[in-house]
């Protein structure tokens, strides 16, 4: 090989090595992925960073974002961060779905570090208020049951799945167009969901390809991560790394769950039925499931699969440390108001937890504390949260004017 070869293969490779370092999502994932299973012996593993503590989880409906919400509660009340929080008229959504604005935000609550409630995503307006080094995190789940979910709990609120006859989920499947009712106000739980929370138009026509591709890649620019419900365990292993987290801050007791008697397995039909008119969302989530492999291939599915058992060792070790061996779960109208779930309209039980009254017997003030708050809904513990820091917001106000 000449020196006038040689010199230009290396300039062909600078550039292209630039030109991936320029590239943000790549950058990101490569810089933030800091600690490796090594694959082969001798792999040099980077030291693992300091936990990244500026967090914003953009919660979709119906898609186990409770378990996220909790959980990013508890990692700002251990870590003792702040908890962007709405003012009291909003309740503990941002208004939704009105657009996410800074006038529905609590004053004491606009520089935070985590952000974890409900709302309809503008982009634009969170990044304004969020830290500049905020990672980006979502949620999507399979879209047919998402939406046998969603049909199911917002049955007796929504008119378009009120006006099928037997209440049917089947039946409104086979003519959606027949009962959907576009402009009533909950028209966002029956068609393109997960769409509509991300800040988009959930009628717009899917065969738009262009539209697509443009909210992929915008999706892709926003999020360094799009968790997926069905491999919840596995995407929460991908988070702990790229938030270089310990364990403890990704453990979980599963909420807001529906119960199991109530469920019944989609058939193909319903399921591609559900897909097709939830298009857009049906777009969004097979892009998404194959990015979160790719990044699992990333870090090794051997040493990701390995991770997850030992997340799952230790939320059983954690749930019988809690409750001694007995049933944990209850229905929503056995427990109390300050750990209970929200329950819907209807004959669907949603489930939640009820320590034994001597649970802490023989645990830690840390596990006892840990099992207090793993068990709260998500909205529960952000209104406790939103509690405490409204009042440290008014005691710093009245100390000013003093």
């Amino acid at each position: 090989m000449n020196h006038k070869t040689r010199f230009l293969l290396i300039i062909v490779f600078c550039t292209s090595v630039i030109s991936l370092l320029h590239h943000e999502s790549i950058w990101r994932w490569i810089t933030d992925t800091t600690y490796r299973c090594p694959s082969f012996p001798f792999q040099f593993v980077l030291p693992k960073k300091p936990k990244h503590t500026n967090v914003a989880f953009i919660k979709t409906h119906k898609t186990a974002g409770t378990n996220m919400q909790s959980m990013m509660m508890r990692f700002a009340d251990r870590h003792n961060l702040t908890v962007m929080l709405p003012i009291e008229s909003c309740h503990v959504d941002f208004c939704y779905p009105q657009w996410f604005r800074a006038s529905n935000v609590h004053p004491g609550m606009l520089s935070a570090n985590i952000l974890a409630s409900h709302l309809r995503f503008d982009r634009k307006e969170v990044q304004r208020l969020m830290p500049k080094d905020t990672i980006y995190i979502t949620i999507m789940r399979e879209p047919g049951a998402m939406f046998d979910s969603a049909f199911h709990y917002y049955l007796h609120y929504c008119r378009s799945f009120m006006s099928v006859p037997g209440h049917s989920l089947a039946g409104f499947l086979a003519d959606p167009q027949r009962y959907y009712q576009q402009n009533e106000p909950l028209s966002r739980f029956t068609k393109n969901s997960m769409t509509f929370d991300l800040g988009k138009d959930k009628d717009h026509p899917a065969t738009d390809t262009a539209y697509v591709q443009a909210f992929l890649a915008e999706m892709e620019e926003t999020f360094s991560l799009v968790m997926i419900t069905e491999y919840f365990d596995e995407s929460l292993v991908v988070l702990r790394r790229l938030l270089s987290w310990d364990l403890e801050d990704i453990l979980y007791f599963r909420l807001n769950m529906r119960k199991e008697s109530t469920k019944k397995q989609l058939s193909p039909d319903l399921v591609s039925k559900a897909r097709a008119w939830n298009a857009l969302d049906t777009y969004l989530y097979d892009h998404f499931n194959a990015s979160l492999w790719e990044k699992i291939e990333v870090l090794g599915p051997g040493c990701v699969k390995k991770e997850v058992r030992e997340l799952q060792q230790a939320q059983d070790d954690l749930m019988r440390s809690c409750f001694k061996g007995t049933m944990p779960l209850l229905a929503a109208n056995q427990i109390k108001p300050e750990s209970r779930p929200w329950q819907p309209a209807g004959d669907i039980d949603i489930m939640g937890y009820v320590l034994p009254e001597n649970f802490s017997h023989g645990l830690s003030q840390h596990t006892q504390e840990l099992c207090r708050k793993i068990i709260l809904p998500g909205y529960v513990y952000g209104r406790m949260i939103q509690r405490s820091q409204a009042e440290r917001y008014k005691a710093r106000q009245q100390q000013q004017q003093t």
